[in-house]
């Protein structure tokens, strides 16, 4: 890319981040009812998508091969165990991506 080409990425970029981050107070308000579907996506959206994550994560798992799916098993109780622990969702994430890696390296 040429330099007039970073820079007009960075600015394009910059603006949908803008854009996208105001958006929602344009649309809604404060002391304007929120649609009932919004609320909808906000309660189920968050737990469907995680849902999808984990498939997508154990979809290619060996579990008659190699180390029969136990580095995956042990990273996942090792994220149930830090949100039931802790109710965030960086330290589960961080904490099972680190145990998985060092599972994997290691078994």
């Amino acid at each position: 890319m040429t330099a007039t080409e970073m820079i007009i990425t960075f600015v394009l970029v910059t603006l949908a981040t803008v854009f996208t981050r105001f958006f929602s107070y344009l649309v809604f308000p404060e002391g304007k009812k929120v649609p009932g579907f919004v609320k909808y996506l906000g309660k189920y959206l968050a737990p469907a998508v995680f849902g999808l994550l984990i498939v997508y994560c154990l979809r290619n798992t060996e579990i008659l091969t190699g180390s029969h799916g136990l580095p995956e098993l042990i990273a996942v109780l090792s994220v149930i165990v830090l949100y039931v622990w802790k109710r965030g969702m960086v330290l589960p994430m961080l904490g099972g991506t680190v145990v998985y890696m060092l599972l994997v390296q290691n078994l």
